[in-house]
């Protein structure tokens, strides 16, 4: 079973240049979106042969979610039942029979760090949300996360240890998270893998120089372990400041 989960930072403008190509190709059993920025009814999909599950922001052209799913889902949760943290549109769950999947799109700790209370607070009430779900059955969390967690996980770790996305408390909490019983599964294949990175700045030549950071991931229930086959990081997909992710399940 092939899950691919992207940042397009913008659904309309990528469409415009490679999206429905990347869909395309990929043929992913789930194909999970992040940032798509709009509204309902700004864009039409034709997927033939896909479910299409969305999530928008209040504010226009800002956050949402998006999931194209082959299967259609037993259920579906649009955010996290809190509603100060549900008006961006930052969380689509399925469930399916094995699994539930989650999608999200975390919120940044942003410039000077001034959404770093509203951040520290989302990462709790969200790993509550995810350990409800754990309970019940496996569950899959798929997304733009925000956060470098190790110094691996960028370049430059060294200049950035006060920057939205790599402070201590950001990292702690995301280890803190793992530890709760979840699996990095790019790590769980590749623990020691360097110069592999999701996101790079428009700025500076970032991309070209290979000036990135790991901040997209495919998190699995430990219970999943055994169903894991593979992890990729699709560095040559352009089109987004983000590249797509893939996580490989085996269920048979």
């Amino acid at each position: 079973m092939k899950f691919i989960s992207w940042n397009v930072n913008g659904l309309r403008a990528i469409v415009k240049k490679n999206f429905l190509d990347v869909f395309e190709d990929s043929d992913a059993d789930f194909f999970c979106l992040q940032e798509t920025k709009l509204q309902a009814g700004q864009i039409e999909l034709e997927l033939p042969g896909y479910y299409q599950y969305w999530n928008y922001a209040e504010k226009k052209g800002y956050s949402g979610t998006a999931v194209f799913a082959k299967e259609p889902a037993l259920s579906a949760a649009y955010g996290i039942g809190i509603p100060e943290y549900d008006d961006e549109g930052r969380v689509i769950t399925l469930e399916y029979p094995d699994f539930y999947l989650v999608t999200c799109y975390t919120p940044n700790s942003q410039n000077e760090l001034r959404r770093l209370d509203y951040r520290m607070a989302w990462e709790d009430v969200f790993r509550e949300y995810l350990n409800q779900l754990k309970v019940k059955k496996s569950v899959i969390i798929c997304g733009d996360l925000n956060v470098a967690h190790k110094e691996i996980d960028l370049k430059n770790w060294k200049t950035n240890q006060k920057s939205a996305g790599f402070t201590p408390q950001e990292r702690e909490k995301f280890s803190v998270l793992l530890s709760n019983g979840y699996i990095d599964s790019f790590r769980y294949f590749y623990p020691e893998l360097t110069g592999v990175y999701s996101w790079w700045s428009y700025r500076f030549n970032a991309r070209k120089n290979n000036a990135g950071w790991r901040i997209d991931y495919f998190l699995v229930s430990e219970d999943l372990k055994e169903h894991l086959t593979d992890a990729k990081i699709h560095t040559d997909i352009i089109g987004s400041d983000h590249c797509p992710i893939e996580l490989n399940l085996n269920f048979s």
